[in-house]
């Protein structure tokens, strides 16, 4: 997949996961209202991460992550709450203003970064009343 997509890739496998957490039962429209993206896109980010071997959609509609479609929600949603609580600890910003910023950033961070930040906040942690 080209960047672009892949970015948009991992915010509907974030969702998804996010959304199977909240209610147990996810279906495109439900990924689309919570992204506030048309049902045709939807249904187009679908079409990809089920060839993808993200998801799986039954004859009912119900959207379900596959094993790899866990492993990467889980991998992003990581990301994503490390980076909030890092902008609002470091940087002092809103949770608001945090998550916004680790929406965008989470897609492009290198591996070697996100792990260091990962470690400063482990090793701060007490510090940063993280805990």
């Amino acid at each position: 997949m080209e960047k672009e997509l892949y970015e948009s890739g991992e915010d509907y496998i974030e969702t998804i996961y996010l959304l199977k957490k909240k209610n147990g039962l996810v279906r495109s429209v439900d990924v689309a209202r919570e992204l506030g993206y048309s049902r045709p896109s939807v249904s187009r980010a679908v079409g990809l991460l089920k060839k993808g071997g993200y998801i799986t959609v039954d004859d009912s509609g119900e959207i379900e992550l596959t094993d790899e479609g866990k492993k990467k929600a889980t991998f992003v949603y990581d990301r994503h709450k490390t980076l909030t609580k890092f902008f609002v600890a470091i940087a002092g910003v809103s949770e608001k203003t945090a998550e916004n910023d680790a929406c965008k950033v989470e897609h492009i961070l290198s591996p070697s970064t996100f792990k260091g930040i990962k470690k400063y906040m482990h090793d701060h942690a007490e510090e940063l009343d993280l805990k």
